[in-house]
């Protein structure tokens, strides 16, 4: 047999939105998993992440779902990935500390990229793809930060909160200091909220205040996890933490047996 040329290899698709709230165009990664036909009768939640791009954090991500939705460890997502332009400025929220402002040329952004996800690019998915009413939102470090700055400050954007080592030492630890007003202040439909730490997140007092937070102020309708990983860093921990919260908290249904 005779031998062929290389030809790209397709893991999802990917499109360019341009986008009025950033005032800039920004590039969109997704996978859909095994299972999904084009079909109105086949409707996905939705798993988004910032850090999305194809030298970020997609391709591990999308290696995960794939084998955990084959497996059966975790129920079918579609996996959307937004790639960077700005990072430091779009999963920051504003901050008074002088070091945190000299980090990139513009921080304190997310109010911003937030609107993005809720204006413009959620309801763009929803109208491309089958989903059902279910989403998620998942990211390490500044996108970790991210994640719970949305949970605490905007919580009805997403159903599912998943963070690894969250930058809570941002604005001089701000956010995880309003951590347990705004939890006692939540009186809205159940939330799922899953936070990971390696041990250099350990050592920063910022992130060893949010677990005591979450035990005393988390509402009922918050179901919640927080897991320490001693035995990873915080340049390996988004892998495993992501195997981990992805078969937790988006585990299938207990089948039941029958005899």
């Amino acid at each position: 047999m005779a031998q062929t040329a290389p030809v790209p290899l397709a893991i999802g698709q990917t499109f360019t939105l341009p986008s009025g709230a950033l005032r800039e165009t920004r590039r969109i990664n997704v996978y859909v998993p095994p299972g999904y036909v084009d079909s109105a009768a086949v409707r996905l939640p939705v798993l988004y992440m910032p850090d999305g791009g194809l030298g970020e954090d997609f391709l591990h991500v999308a290696g995960l779902v794939q084998v955990l939705t084959s497996n059966g460890t975790m129920r079918p997502f579609i996996l959307v990935g937004i790639e960077n332009t700005a990072r430091r400025r779009d999963l920051t929220g504003p901050t008074t500390s002088a070091a945190d402002q000299k980090i990139a040329p513009q921080v304190g952004g997310s109010a911003a990229f937030r609107q993005f996800l809720r204006t413009e690019l959620m309801p763009l998915v929803r109208q491309r793809y089958h989903t059902s009413t279910e989403t998620a939102i998942m990211g390490e470090s500044l996108a970790g930060l991210f994640v719970l700055e949305t949970f605490l400050q905007e919580p009805d954007l997403f159903d599912t909160y998943v963070a690894f080592d969250p930058s809570l030492w941002w604005n001089n630890g701000g956010l995880v200091g309003q951590a347990a007003t705004r939890l006692r202040a939540y009186n809205g439909p159940a939330k799922t909220l899953y936070v990971a730490s390696s041990s250099d997140d350990l050592k920063i007092p910022e992130s060893r205040r949010l677990e005591p937070a979450l035990k005393a102020a988390a509402p009922p309708s918050l179901r919640w996890y927080y897991n320490a990983m001693p035995q990873e860093t915080h340049a390996t921990i988004y892998h495993p933490a992501a195997l981990q919260a992805l078969r937790l908290v988006f585990a299938p249904p207990t089948k039941r047996t029958t005899k």
